[in-house]
């Protein structure tokens, strides 16, 4: 159990006992609520499982007795007016001098990193006391980059190259700092962990060493190209998958592509923001594709079977019935966009009438004699008489 969670975690409240409960109290109330809890009786419930986990823990550490000594003490040392990473707030005033601060920076503000009071509270706890400072590896950055894809690679998904440009290991002395053939020396005020100790008087406290900067080690002979950093700006390519379905301005994060790590700590992760380039036939809401589909006067009043495009497919045949509205829209289940379990989305197509320009005159006829036919129907007397109602 690390130290963090010593002060984070409020185990009495988890299984709902006051800090004087005696072991057999706790031992009641874990068996209470593991029965309520327990996977076996919420099957399918993450909730619950997560509950059972936290209940689980706490009562692990409360139900032994150096554990419990250990847990009390850290809180009670730290327990009054600290805040943890994130920005919540415990207790109310007292601390040091009376005055509130922040762990977050203390504890370490990225995944993988090292030093700080968590160091020294681990040291506290396991070893009486004693302030050991440690070098630990460093997570690296983030990366955050865009691309375009076509509006049917957007739908099918599709593998794309990814020209990065950031800071790694330096391509000439491969990242140590030093000019080669030379190499970095261990750190003599630190003896390479990268950390040192302050004295606080009740405590010591753990903070990067000033002389290697955290890292360890010293270069007498600096590179030329880094100038000791072992550091430096490069270019790379990315070969990144986008899954299917993938919508325009959406993020994909893509694990352990980012900036690489430092010391041994895990590459940082890749963000894809992905722009969709728009088709010229068909649109997209979510799951489903959308089509406008021009028709003629004739097929909405008579009826009619029309052929319809599909996306990367055949074109599928659809009813119109006699007298069927401008602007309806006619659902084609499957043919849409795929989702994540397995099922594609419909294809939505909207009938909309053309109106012809140019007549000949059989045509214009026709419609002379449609009109002659219908002159006694008004489309308009409805709304003419709704409006006059208000």
């Amino acid at each position: 159990m690390s130290a963090k969670d010593y002060l984070e975690k409020d185990y009495y409240k988890t299984l709902g006992v006051p800090k004087t409960a005696t072991k057999d109290e706790i031992k009641k109330a874990y068996r209470e609520l593991a029965r309520k809890f327990h996977p076996d009786a919420n099957k399918g419930d993450p909730k619950a499982e997560e509950r059972f986990k936290e209940i689980t823990e706490a009562y692990n550490v409360l139900s032994d007795d150096k554990q419990r000594k250990e847990y009390d003490d850290a809180r009670s040392m730290f327990g009054s007016g600290f805040r943890v990473p994130g920005g919540s707030r415990t207790g109310s005033g007292g601390g040091f001098g009376g005055s509130t601060f922040d762990l977050g920076d203390l504890f370490g503000g990225n995944a993988g990193g090292g030093g700080g009071l968590g160091d020294v509270l681990s040291d506290i706890l396991g070893r009486g006391g004693a302030t050991r400072a440690r070098s630990r590896a460093r997570r690296g950055a983030d990366v955050e980059t865009e691309t375009m894809l076509s509006f049917g690679d957007a739908i099918e998904g599709a593998t794309v190259s990814l020209r990065l440009t950031g800071e790694g290991p330096c391509p000439v002395c491969s990242g140590t700092g030093a000019k080669p053939p030379s190499m970095p020396k261990v750190c003599p005020d630190c003896h390479g962990t990268g950390q040192q100790a302050r004295n606080l008087g009740g405590f010591g406290l753990s903070e990067p060493c000033k002389t290697c900067k955290g890292r360890g080690m010293v270069v007498d002979d600096p590179c030329t190209e880094c100038h000791g950093s072992g550091r430096a700006m490069s270019s790379r390519t990315v070969q990144a998958r986008i899954p299917a379905g993938v919508a325009d301005g959406q993020r994909i994060r893509i694990p352990n592509r980012g900036a690489p790590g430092e010391s041994g700590g895990k590459p940082g992760d890749l963000y894809v923001r992905v722009k969709v380039k728009p088709h010229p036939v068909f649109g997209r809401s979510g799951s489903e594709l959308t089509v406008n589909v021009p028709v003629t006067i004739t097929e909405l009043a008579l009826g009619a079977d029309i052929k319809v495009p599909t996306h990367r497919g055949p074109a599928v045949t659809i009813h119109i019935p006699p007298g069927t509205p401008n602007g309806r829209v006619f659902r084609v289940p499957g043919k849409g966009v795929r989702r994540k379990d397995g099922q594609a989305g419909a294809l939505l197509v909207t009938v909309e009438v053309t109106v012809p320009q140019d007549l000949n005159r059989k045509a214009r006829n026709a419609l002379e004699e449609l009109r002659a036919a219908t002159a006694d129907t008004d489309p308009r007397e409805d709304l003419l008489r709704r409006a006059a109602q208000e």
